[in-house]
């Protein structure tokens, strides 16, 4: 099928400028490379002219823009800032081999879905990869105090870093070690600017359609179906009247979490420093935890997935082991006036025991695990101590280090 005519057809023009609302535009015209930037197409004889003109494919930004038409070479990130008005997190796969861009993008989706994400596009690249996204709208408006739609591209470059080092070991279980050369994703689609192919525009060097497709077609998909002539434009990439506002407020916080930890790991000194952290080997008793656990153990109302996330993390670094962990955790669940799924609370407790290593949870600062959820006390809020962990340690040694007194008081009163 000729390019011009594939581009003629109405369902096609129709999804190019569907996915070309408020987003910068790039056309590519063969071997003459991209046209003028910036660009835009807003009516379907955008697409037709453009054809006409001889457009071998449609590319568009991760970002959504008040005026796309306004961007210029050189800009500050203050200004961009400014212009923009979100953008999508794109998750670009682009292995050698199809088959394992199809198993990284498995794996992806199962991560995401477990952050209890429901909306999630995806679609063949046109070539070797996949493109996975969660639409704008799904994020919340602030995260750490900052606004979302300036986290860009920090916002969408830690989520990729998270989710690449969720799936890394059950990959490997399964594939083999060698598979970590191959679990890729490309972060250089996260830039500012930067354009990945729109939903059924042609691959110039394949000739196969970038081709939105089901979530659970990803692993049996044949690149006969992204032939031209077998398109059926039935399938919408990031349609946003599908997305739940919100939904990935758990995958952000928790991606920012895990950063913070992998670049600073601040909140492991106060108890380095004595070497205590290393010395829990048995469970500590809940009677030494701190106010916040205490009263999130008692029952939430809203936050019971971020509690559950600090709660997990909490138990395994005061020493409790994982069958501890489940009974405690399963048995908080079930006293909740309105209790988190079973498969829910099943699958972050699989995906817990996977992890090697202690991760101590956020800390008392990080807003939206403990004061947004109403379990934050003020005397944690205003304290010297940065989290629950180094509060339980030190409350236990304190205690120890009193016992002996205790007794030696005892037994000079027997005297």
């Amino acid at each position: 099928m000729e390019t011009l005519s594939y581009y003629s057809r109405n369902e096609i023009k129709k999804e190019l400028v569907f996915n070309a609302q408020n987003r910068e535009v790039a056309v590519r015209y063969g071997d003459g490379g991209f046209g003028r930037r910036p660009d835009m197409i807003q009516f379907d004889n955008d697409v037709l002219d453009l054809a006409k003109k001889g457009a071998s494919s449609f590319h568009i930004s991760e970002e959504h823009w008040v005026d796309a038409l306004k961007l210029k070479p050189g800009m500050t990130k203050r200004e961009l800032d400014d212009l923009r008005s979100g953008w999508d997190l794109v998750l670009d796969i682009d292995c050698e081999d199809l088959e394992d861009s199809k198993i990284i993008a498995f794996y992806l989706i199962e991560a995401i879905k477990f952050h209890d994400v429901n909306y999630i596009s995806v679609k063949y690249s046109g070539n070797k990869g996949w493109h996975i996204a969660i639409p704008f709208k799904s994020f919340p408006n602030v995260v750490n105090g900052v606004e979302v739609k300036k986290l860009f591209p920090d916002g969408p470059k830690v989520i990729s870093e998270y989710l690449v080092d969720m799936i890394k070991k059950p990959i490997m279980d399964k594939y083999g070690k060698e598979f970590e050369n191959k679990l890729k994703v490309d972060t250089v689609l996260i830039s500012s600017r930067h354009m990945f192919r729109a939903p059924y525009s042609l691959h110039e060097k394949s000739g196969l359609v970038s081709l939105p497709i089901n979530l659970e077609e990803v692993m049996a998909f044949d690149k006969t179906k992204a032939r031209p002539e077998n398109i059926k434009a039935n399938i919408k990439f990031l349609d946003i009247s599908k997305a739940k506002e919100g939904e990935a407020t758990s995958l952000i916080t928790q991606a920012f979490d895990w950063k913070s930890k992998q670049v600073k790991r601040e909140e492991f000194s106060d108890i380095k420093k004595t070497g205590e952290f290393d010395e829990i080997t048995e469970k500590i008793p809940e009677e030494y935890f701190p106010n916040c656990i205490k009263k999130g153990l008692a029952g939430l109302e809203d936050g019971r997935k971020r509690f559950l996330f600090i709660l997990l993390n909490f138990l395994r670094s005061v020493g409790w082991n994982n069958d501890e962990i489940e009974k405690r955790v399963v048995e908080w669940n079930k006293n909740l006036a309105n209790p988190l799924k079973e498969g829910y609370v099943v699958s972050q407790l699989k995906w817990h025991k996977a992890q090697k290593g202690k991760m101590l949870p956020p800390n008392y600062d990080n807003k939206p695990y403990y004061a947004d959820i109403g379990i934050l006390s003020e005397e944690e809020a205003n304290g010297n101590i940065k989290n629950p962990v180094t509060y339980t340690v030190r409350r236990l040694r304190m205690m120890q280090r009193q016992e002996p007194k205790k007794k030696k008081v005892k037994q000079t009163k027997a005297l």
